[in-house]
């Protein structure tokens, strides 16, 4: 990936396919918030509403990463070139 061009794509692409995968989860954990919480509340022995706080920090700190990880390189190299 020694051509810039190349590199633009692939974090274009990284970015759109984290970006599905957030609203991916983020939709799954609005609409299934009851059963996901009951099994990982077995699994872990927590309260479903601490879990409920682990599943916010969980989307917050993968949307930080996926801007600091891929949004910000791609427009970086975008104004480079």
């Amino acid at each position: 990936m020694d051509n810039p061009e190349q590199l633009i794509a692939f974090f274009g692409w990284c970015s759109v396919i984290n970006m599905g995968l957030l609203v991916f989860s983020t939709i799954l954990l609005i609409v299934l918030k009851d059963p996901i919480s009951t099994i990982h509340s077995r699994l872990l022995g927590m309260d479903k509403e601490k879990l409920q706080g682990l599943y916010m920090h969980y989307l917050a700190y993968y949307k930080i990463a996926i801007i600091m990880l891929n949004i910000t390189p791609y427009f970086a190299l975008k104004l480079i070139t």
